[in-house]
């Protein structure tokens, strides 16, 4: 496998059985685009959204209708020489349609914020669902040059940056763009002149913010990577913490931890500081505005060209006009962290899929199992092959032991028949099929692999052994777990079959994991079995249990098998041996000891020490 960025021992090896951090530091992709692509997804529950806007439609109405009515209610006191005359008919009216307004503008906020939490949750429900899909879809590489712990991230952090961002902000937008325009209309209706003295400021607001927005952007991005960073740290030191413990590492953990932690408090500090900026400029531009508009309006007023009531309803609308815009700047962090936090997650949904070209009558319950390697050529990495135009013929029935030096390419074999990678060229065959015309869930479900670092999944034990097959029932189960010589642990634990593992299986012993894993490629009975170094983790007295359990399980299908202890190494009808990205040597350990060339070396400096 290629360097794995992650400590954890359930992770997969790479070339030489070495782990390599690398992090990978997404480009950032088009703001405009990726808001685009999330309207969209916001866009999709299309009933609701346009709900919402009627919502918001009803309460800029609202907002707009009360100024005027406290235009009309000031209009209906007037001074004539030094009397106050009152239209107290009027005056009443008004006021009772003011009450009304306010009354029915709480009903329909009330709706708003309802509106607004249903159109967020069912956005990210919908944004997490298409992530994760893409994630189980996505080939292995992907996975093995991306930091676990970050990619955990995306999926939490960054989709409910985005859920707060749309309940907290897609009310205000769409109110904000409806009262801009309200707002406007109404004000040219009252005095021309003196909404053109309003919109100057605007020039300015857009300058301001246009400048901000580009010095801004960097920063809330940088903070989203550099969460997905510490994130992927802390999972690397919790699934690796024994060897962490093992080898005294904890104070350069605890450092590691810190440098990544100071930096992300720097860059939130300036993300924050920048965003908390936004406002205050905002408002001191709209404050201005309203200095223009008292000071010419007053101007005015005195020529007799507006009455006191349009001033008082020209500063409400010109603040109902900067409201928004103010609003939005406030909310320009969560905004800006939400947009950050999309592209991450779009990168991720844009990713090149797992390709499956298989169009072949291929079905798993039929596979014979003859498997072919034709120069076949592979690299993980450009430029460094790691097979080399390797040839291999494994005929059905065959029991195929591949031994080779750390780094030779046995992994890589097993690697390339289950298609984790593309071969870079030559050609695999299944049954004389190509394995590129095989579809890919026909080839796994035929092939069951049995690996050093057993793999278990949060439920009970009989659920994980027929994690391949899950129509197993328990009387299945249990024959398949009798096979591995599981049985006798199982029926000890307090629920037996139905014990609930705890993370990984934990609350197991290695070699109790090791077993279960056993059960489970018995269950799923494939065609072609592959164990790679499949006992290494259970003691001598255990492996001479299930010996014969495995050569049962071997028996009339096709199997690789890793070398690992010299017992089963011995059994095998052939014995192939991996150097330099090539097959070197075929037979039988008696005829590749004779021959005295790499396989008896091997023997002498790796095998010999087994003898009994």
């Amino acid at each position: 496998m290629p360097p794995v960025p992650s400590l954890d021992p359930k992770a997969q090896r790479g070339p030489g059985g070495k782990n390599a951090a690398r992090v990978n530091m997404e480009k950032p992709q088009n703001g405009k685009q990726t808001l685009k692509k999330l309207i969209r997804y916001i866009g999709g529950s299309r009933y609701l959204f346009f709900t919402l806007i009627g919502v918001m439609l009803a309460i800029t109405v609202l907002n707009l209708a009360a100024p005027m009515i406290q235009q009309i209610a000031i209009d209906r006191m007037t001074i004539t020489g030094e009397r106050l005359e009152v239209d107290f008919p009027g005056l009443i009216k008004a006021l009772a349609c003011l009450a009304g307004v306010y009354a029915a503008l709480s009903l329909f906020t009330y709706l708003q914020g309802l509106f607004s939490a249903k159109l967020s949750q069912i956005t990210v429900k919908t944004i997490r669902r298409d992530l994760f899909e893409k994630l189980v879809r996505l080939p292995i590489k992907y996975f093995d040059t991306h930091r676990h712990g970050d990619l955990m991230s995306r999926m939490t952090n960054d989709v409910e940056n985005i859920s707060t961002t749309v309940s907290q902000s897609i009310g205000s937008l769409i109110s904000g763009v409806l009262t801009v325009i309200g707002s406007v209309v109404i004000m040219l209706t009252y005095s021309p002149l003196l909404t053109l003295i309003c919109l100057s400021t605007i020039v300015l607001t857009v300058i301001v913010s246009g400048i901000m927005t580009k010095f801004m952007r960097k920063f809330f991005l940088e903070q989203q990577i550099l969460l997905g960073k510490l994130n992927g740290h802390v999972e690397e030191y919790v699934t690796g913490y024994h060897t962490v413990a093992a080898y005294s590492k904890e104070r350069d953990a605890i450092a590691e931890f810190n440098d990544t932690s100071d930096k992300l408090r720097i860059c939130g500090i300036k993300a924050q500081i920048c965003g908390g900026m936004m406002g205050p400029m905002m408002n001191c531009i709209s404050n201005f505005g309203f200095v223009l508009i008292a000071a010419f309006g007053g101007w005015f007023a005195i020529k007799g060209m507006i009455t006191v009531g349009t001033i008082q309803a020209f500063i409400l609308y010109s603040k109902q006009f900067s409201r928004p815009i103010n609003e939005i700047a406030n909310q320009y962090a969560n905004i800006q962290t939400a947009i950050a936090g999309a592209e991450r997650i779009f990168e991720v949904m844009e990713s090149e899929r797992e390709k499956d070209e298989g169009k072949a009558d291929f079905k798993a319950e039929n596979v014979k199992g003859d498997i072919s390697f034709k120069d076949v050529k592979f690299s993980y990495v450009e430029g460094k092959p790691v097979l080399k135009g390797l040839d291999l013929e494994v005929k059905r029935g065959q029991k195929i032991a591949i031994v080779g030096a750390t780094g030779s390419g046995k992994t890589t074999i097993v690697n390339l028949l289950t298609r984790f990678y593309e071969i870079d060229g030559g050609s695999i065959t299944v049954d004389g099929i190509d394995l590129y015309d095989i579809p890919k869930n026909e080839l796994r479900k035929s092939i069951a692999i049995v690996l050093q670092d057993t793999v278990l999944f949060s439920g009970t034990i009989g659920e994980n052994i027929s994690y391949g097959r899950e129509d197993a029932d328990i009387s299945e189960i249990k024959a398949a777990a009798e096979k591995a010589y599981a049985d006798e642990f199982i029926r000890r634990l307090p629920d037996g079959y139905d014990t609930v593992l705890a993370e990984g299986g934990s609350n197991l012993s290695q070699g109790q994991r090791q077993l279960l894993s056993i059960a489970r490629a018995a269950l799923a009975d494939p065609g072609i079995l592959i164990l790679d170094e499949a006992t290494s983790s259970v003691d001598t007295r255990t492996e001479m249990h299930i010996q014969s359990a495995m050569v049962a399980l071997m028996k009339n299908r096709t199997s690789l098998i890793i070398a690992h202890r010299l017992s089963t190494i011995r059994d095998a009808d052939k014995i192939v041996v991996i150097d330099g990205g090539k097959v070197v040597e075929e037979g039988s350990h008696e005829e590749l000891l004779a021959r005295q060339g790499c396989y008896y070396r091997l023997y002498q400096t790796q095998f010999a020490g087994n003898k009994t």
